[in-house]
């Protein structure tokens, strides 16, 4: 798929630490041509949010940390319908960007208040805020709770 970059193209500060996500695909804003790159110190920039909830891969109640997805996605100037997720084993998921509510997943870095290992899911997991309601209680939106995250392509 090709890139879709419009004039808004490097208007992203250049991450100085290990890229641990990239976003591709039909954004407005990215700081090389066609990538949005981002280390774990840009995506903290962008505003926390926090999400207290159990998890069927947990024990008990876990508060995770990271950035609102859609905040993520408002900063790239995302263009699409459709976000590809894929993570470091390339598992790959298609999640709607309608998912992407203020008060829908964050994309996390923290997991009770701790940096996750790739060994722990990280170091970033889209999570759900599953215990606020039903609807995100399904195999559905299990499936799109993509860890090991390192890539993101919107399309339409």
């Amino acid at each position: 798929m090709m890139s879709v970059l419009p004039a808004g193209a490097g208007t992203l500060s250049d991450p100085t630490g290990p890229v641990v996500l990239t976003v591709t695909g039909r954004i407005g804003n990215g700081n090389t041509s066609g990538v949005a790159a981002f280390d774990l110190e840009m995506l903290e920039a962008m505003g926390t949010a926090e999400i207290t909830t159990s998890t069927i891969w947990t024990s008990g109640l876990v508060t995770f940390t990271g950035v609102r997805l859609a905040k993520l996605l408002e900063h790239v100037d995302a263009q699409g319908s459709t976000l590809e997720a894929t993570a470091i084993n390339n598992y790959s998921i298609a999640i709607p960007i309608s998912d992407a509510t203020d008060d829908g997943p964050i994309i996390a870095y923290l997991r009770d208040g701790k940096h996750m290992s790739i060994r722990d899911k990280g170091p970033l997991w889209i999570i759900y805020p599953y215990d606020q309601s039903a609807a995100y209680q399904t195999e559905l939106i299990y499936s799109r709770s993509i860890w090991q995250l390192d890539r993101i392509v919107v399309a339409d």
